[in-house]
């Protein structure tokens, strides 16, 4: 392969790698109240129970 062929793969892995690192690093939990949380644990057991009784 020509080295311009070459050249264009690095710049293409290294902008997804770039890209990848950027979302990571610019990724922050929620600050939630312990009610919310409270509120978020009570629907996942109900849709658990729900998805349980679809099967």
């Amino acid at each position: 392969m020509p080295w311009y062929a070459w050249l264009i793969i690095v710049i293409a892995i290294g902008s997804i790698v770039a890209s990848l690192l950027l979302l990571r690093d610019s990724a922050r939990k929620l600050p939630l109240t312990e009610e919310q949380l409270k509120r978020i644990h009570e629907r996942n057991v109900e849709q658990d129970a729900k998805d349980a009784q679809d099967r």
